[in-house]
């Protein structure tokens, strides 16, 4: 890395120059430096937040899981059985599903040697188990904080092959040159956190060959959330540099614990805790599950399945399935008003009558119980044998399971939508590799854990491909101002009107602008959506993106410069959310992956919640497309593209050697988008 200064519109700032830019410090852009390194391209930089702060380091379940081949057992599995599993899903291409499938046991196995602790028996065999979505036995964990492990481990080995890391820096703007398809990243500026309070003297500049994006997804955007509360996400920061994005109509929702922001998935669930909701004040408590199951098996085994069924989907809620207490909880907490728990300290129990009374339930959750040895007293002691471990994550929290209710909403957890790549993880933006969630590889429907796979397959992909075919420098020091400064000069611009509004009597402050906008999202745009709120969503939504642009808004302080950037890109991803569900439902998209498609055209109902939850069911069909979405500085473009699907196997051994020794496997397939 090299430091030097720029001048911009007459003032001096630092610029860092080096060959490959790594924005993030999450477990995916953590194995992509590793990688980088290991491949020789050792002038790289890693610019970040806040180390430590991201999903990677602060999220996870009861049993978070890493999804991969099957490495031990008698049940059969290939990378192609895999590949098909991830690709009918829907919405997912298949070429990038087979790099994951196939990538899966090489990047597990890194991990396993750096020193995540996987399980493994006696005869070094890592077992798996069944995940969400998942016909085989794929799924590993090292507990409930898998990622946070993964994050640690190789945070050790970057360290180790003295990779630099600049902390304290966020990343407010790409720096890009070109038009159209010659459109490529050059660097990015940032504002010094640590300078935050100086205003135009906390920018920073970077010139850049490559530029790694390992954010995280868009967290920011919903109100009810298990995302970090501070991790926003920067998804925006790239859609206004011109990338492509796919998909961004698919999350995954499911119930989390709001105090602090975990997922009451696995364990939490199959103990069969006690539902109750109360009134904003905590008084008038009732268990509310009891007024609509209509028996109490119905009831405890939907509880039960909760556990490994935990994201919402619209498939498992007839028959009073898992996900119809989803909706159960949002009628309680966003129609009602009222508060919702789970209580760990008693039994469930029917209708004021006996507490839980384990016969009752159907056999897949009474089976399951009495194989784990837990037909006994009360959930609490029940999560105490299962796994301790989910006792003790809240407890390091300062939440203690016996002694008080846990308060749960239905929260965004994950987009499985994102920005656009190729097999290389490379964006449509040249020299720009999206890597980890802010990467949207996945479809609708995919196995639990196949993300933290996802980022790191991406994150070996991106530094094979940065050291096979970006490794020369082709921008030089001279022509980097030539190049980039129209970009440099519009986003200082922006910097200089944001300072101008501080201490203003007018306008609203930034909070209040991000919370109206986390407010809408969650409340028109998560697990239920509606047309006609979607259509009012996007006005509000473009409304508030102008008056962001005419600077109708007030700052404290210079130091709450990078608020307005953040509050810009939030804005803008909202937008492109928006704009995607629109045309989603303009297609005659239905209810599928984790929402549920309100209409009052509906062909289904759900009569005993009411005439208003009548919904549309899927439209199979349009899981053969990928919708993609794109920002061209005015105008929000969408356009359905079919799905590719996997490649056939006709890879003759000495075909591919000849094509790897010639290097052509780089170039060949590099467009693949």
């Amino acid at each position: 890395m090299e430091e030097k200064q720029i001048i911009i519109r007459g003032r001096s700032y630092p610029l860092f120059r080096c060959h490959t830019l790594i924005v993030g410090s999450g477990a995916a852009a953590l194995n992509c430096a590793y990688h980088l390194v290991s491949f020789g391209v050792r002038d790289i930089l890693v610019v970040t937040e806040r180390l430590g702060g991201g999903v990677s380091n602060n999220s996870g379940s009861d049993k978070q899981t890493y999804y991969k081949l099957s490495l031990f057992g008698e049940g059969q599995d290939s990378v192609y059985d895999m590949a098909r599993t991830l690709f009918n899903g829907g919405a997912m291409h298949g070429d990038i599903a087979l790099i994951e499938a196939t990538l899966s046991a090489q990047e597990f196995y890194h991990l396993a040697q750096i020193g995540v602790p996987f399980p493994h028996n006696a005869f070094g065999g890592y077992v798996g188990y069944k995940t969400d979505h998942d016909p085989k036995q794929r799924a590993t964990s090292a507990g409930p904080w898998t990622s946070n492990q993964m994050y640690q481990k190789l945070l050790i080995q970057v360290r180790q092959q003295g990779t630099e890391i600049l902390d304290g820096f966020e990343v407010i703007s790409l720096l890009t040159v070109g038009e159209g398809e010659q459109k490529r990243a050059v660097g990015a500026i940032a504002i010094d956190k640590n300078k935050a309070s100086s205003g135009l003297d906390s920018l920073v500049v970077f010139q850049a060959e490559n530029v790694v994006l390992g954010t995280g997804g868009p967290g920011g955007l919903y109100q009810t959330s298990v995302y970090p509360k501070d991790h926003l996400g920067s998804t925006g920061v790239a859609l206004e540099a011109g990338a492509a994005a796919l998909n961004l109509t698919e999350w995954q929702y499911g119930l989390a614990s709001i105090k602090f922001r975990w997922n009451v998935s696995g364990t939490y669930q199959q103990v069969i805790p006690r539902y109750i909701s109360t009134a904003a004040d905590g008084s008038d408590e009732r268990e509310f599950l009891n007024e609509s199951f209509p028996s109490f098996g119905k009831m405890g085994t939907a509880i039960f399945l909760k556990g490994y069924q935990w994201p919402f989907d619209p498939r498992k809620i007839e028959n009073y399935g898992s996900s119809y207490i989803d909706l159960l909880v949002y009628q309680e907490t966003v129609v009602k008003g009222r508060r919702v728990f789970l209580d760990f300290r008693r039994n469930p129990a029917w209708k004021g009558g006996a507490e839980l009374r384990f016969e009752e339930l159907e056999s897949e959750a009474y089976d399951y119980l009495h194989k784990s040895a837990v037909l006994f007293g009360t959930p609490y002691e029940r999560l105490q044998k299962m796994n301790p471990m989910a006792i003790q994550l809240y407890a390091q929290h300062g939440i203690d399971l016996a002694q008080e209710p846990l308060e749960i909403a239905v929260c965004a957890q994950h987009c499985n939508g994102g920005l656009l790549g190729n097999i290389w993880w490379e964006s449509n933006v040249k020299h720009l590799f999206p890597i980890g969630e802010v990467n949207g590889t996945h479809g609708v429907y995919r196995p639990g854990g196949t993300a933290l796979n996802s980022g790191q397959v991406g994150g070996y992909r991106a530094a094979q491909y940065i050291a096979e075919c970006y490794r020369e420098s082709t921008v030089t020091a001279e022509s980097f101002l030539e190049l980039a400064g129209p970009a440099l000069e519009r986003s200082v611009g922006l910097a200089e009107g944001a300072l101008g509004r501080v201490a203003s009597p007018n306008g609203r402050i930034w909070l209040e602008f991000r919370e109206e906008l986390q407010a809408r999202m969650s409340r028109m745009a998560a697990h239920i959506r509606d047309a006609a709120q979607i259509e009012r969503a996007l006005a509000e939504a473009q409304a508030q993106w102008e008056a962001i642009h005419r600077f109708e808004f007030r700052l404290e302080d210079p130091a709450r410069l990078i608020e307005y950037f953040r509050d810009r890109q939030l804005c803008l991803t909202q937008l492109a959310v928006l704009h995607s569900i629109h045309a989603y439902l303009q297609r005659q998209g239905g209810s599928r992956g984790s929402y549920l498609v309100v209409d009052p055209q509906g062909s289904a109902s759900l009569e005993q919640l009411g005439p208003e939850w009548r919904f549309r069911p899927e439209n199979a069909e349009l899981r053969q497309w990928v919708l993609q979405y794109q920002f061209d500085s005015r105008t929000h473009h969408t356009a359905w593209e079919a799905v590719r699907p996997v490649p056939e196997d006709h890879f003759w051994f000495e075909n591919v050697w000849r094509s790897y020794v010639n290097k052509e496997v780089f170039r060949d397939s590099a467009d693949s988008r």
